[in-house]
């Protein structure tokens, strides 16, 4: 029988990463839903959640987000409309989640998007050109 020391120098359990994972999961689709349904700032804009990661004591969560239309103005204004709703995200996801501890929430702007779209414009302007 292995003692706990050994386990815990080879880091979390399978078990406990994938738990990691449905919270991250469960956490993207109730600030979703809150964010459609229970915030009312204009500030926010049309925001998508694209991902969330979780620490693995579940302290931080940092979630990414894009925003539309895609102009440095309204960027601003969603961060900054997120930005003042934190803290009411984070109590009403301590309400819906029922863990241990709720996260606290960094949200940080996801511009793959945009950057995707760039780039597949520039692809279809030398496709263009070389026809």
């Amino acid at each position: 029988m292995k003692s706990s020391k050994s386990r815990k120098s080879r880091g979390p359990s399978r078990a406990t990463i994938e738990r990691g994972f449905r919270v991250a999961d469960q956490v993207q689709r109730d600030l979703a839903e809150l964010l459609r349904l229970e915030v009312r700032d204009p500030r926010i804009g049309f925001v998508t959640l694209t991902e969330v990661e979780i620490s693995a004591d579940y302290a931080h969560a940092k979630v990414f987000y894009s925003v539309l239309p895609d102009s440095d103005e309204q960027r601003s204004k969603s961060a900054q409309g997120l930005a003042a709703c934190r803290g009411f995200l984070r109590a009403r996801l301590a309400q819906m989640l029922g863990i241990h501890q709720t996260p606290e929430l960094h949200f940080v702007l996801d511009d793959s998007v945009s950057r995707g779209a760039h780039l597949s414009a520039l692809i279809d302007e030398a496709v263009g050109r070389s026809s």
